[in-house]
């Protein structure tokens, strides 16, 4: 078993997959109307027939005082992975993206945290030594 599909709910999905593709960089994968929405999924570059990122419409009334919740705590929807921390942050930060946390280490890890525009605060995490299997 294997995880297909992960899922960040967006306020606006046209505003997502213009920021999770322009900024952070992910391809387009599927865009499907779905009713009123889209099935509209982003993939990393560097593993583009790996999990796909739906960028998933936060309509649902429980939704929003979810996210409101978690921003207000500094919590992250979500995690992605870095090779290089620093550079990953300049680049971001080149483009205009607000960090609510600029990169430090946490343990094993550095990290950082953004604000992805859609409501949601996405974590940065550069390992810093191998984690045992």
């Amino acid at each position: 078993m294997r995880i297909y599909v992960t899922s960040v709910l967006v306020d606006d999905q046209a505003k997502a997959l213009k920021f999770y593709t322009d900024k952070l960089g992910f391809i387009l994968k599927h865009d499907i109307p779905v009713g009123e929405h889209r099935w509209l999924t982003v993939v990393s570059k560097e593993q583009p027939e790996g999990t796909e990122l739906l960028l998933e419409p936060g309509a649902h009334p429980a939704v929003q005082p979810f996210k409101d919740a978690l921003v207000k705590d500094g919590i992250p929807a979500t995690s992605f992975q870095v090779q290089d921390l620093n550079a990953e942050f300049a680049r971001l930060r080149e483009l205009g993206v607000v960090f609510t946390l600029e990169p430090m280490d946490a343990g094993s890890v550095r990290m950082a945290v953004l604000d992805d525009t859609c409501g949601n605060l996405i974590q940065l995490v550069e390992m810093k030594q191998e984690l045992p299997a």
